[in-house]
């Protein structure tokens, strides 16, 4: 049986986003734009559209597993960061890019950083094909972001993280807002950090249960 993938795509944004509160027109038309199925690998494509993570590299004894962020917490985060048309977005672990596809139907432009060399050049191929030339992939360690852009007028992580490193907050725009699910599974929340006359101040916005993002693991500190 052919999928009919625009139609999962309709069903996607109707029946997983609509309901959890997305609201935002061009988000979610975004979202009926970016084909989601070709950022996954060929396998999984009948997959691409439910209303879960989607695997996309396992883990290896260097790194944990990578996935695309399940629809619609992934558009709650892009909703809270209130990204704009001219907006300069830091993608941080983009995998296989679909993230910064669909941030770049909304923002001005976006640096997507992944450290993993085969998605970086998996993202590349995808966003190229497609014709989102206002994306750049960059190969790089995540928690260092990426200086050579900044600021940023938005920074979003692709994952849960224990914590965000301090290069990050340095790399953001005054008035800029980084948005990130602190803590593991169902004790994640939805944070937002805004920066303001180059002081950071940060709210939780709601609970998030989302798949971690390798790297970002706090080093336990030794106690006396």
């Amino acid at each position: 049986m052919t999928l009919n993938f625009e139609d999962l795509r309709i069903k996607m944004v109707d029946n997983q986003l609509r309901t959890t509160d997305v609201t935002d027109k061009p988000l979610l038309q975004a979202f009926l734009d970016v084909p989601r199925e070709k950022f996954v690998p060929s396998v999984r494509q009948p997959l691409a559209y439910i209303d879960e993570d989607v695997l996309v590299l396992g883990a290896t004894a260097e790194s944990g597993a990578r996935y695309l962020m399940q629809p619609s917490p992934f558009a709650k985060l892009v909703q809270l960061a209130n990204v704009q048309p001219e907006d300069v977005v830091l993608d941080v672990g983009c995998a296989t890019g679909y993230s910064a596809g669909v941030l770049s139907r909304i923002a001005g432009s976006v640096i997507a950083i992944e450290n993993d060399q085969t998605l970086a050049e998996q993202a590349t191929a995808t966003l190229g094909q497609l014709g989102y030339d206002n994306v750049v992939v960059v190969s790089t360690p995540l928690q260092k972001g990426y200086a050579a852009e900044a600021p940023y007028d938005v920074i979003l992580f692709e994952g849960g993280i224990d914590h965000v490193p301090g290069p990050l907050f340095d790399q953001l725009k005054d008035g800029g807002r980084l948005v990130a699910v602190e803590g593991a599974g169902n004790s994640g929340q939805a944070m937002i950090y805004v920066k303001n006359d180059g002081v950071v101040s940060g709210r939780p916005a709601f609970n998030s249960a989302v798949k971690p993002l390798p790297g970002f693991e706090r080093v336990p500190e030794f106690e006396f």
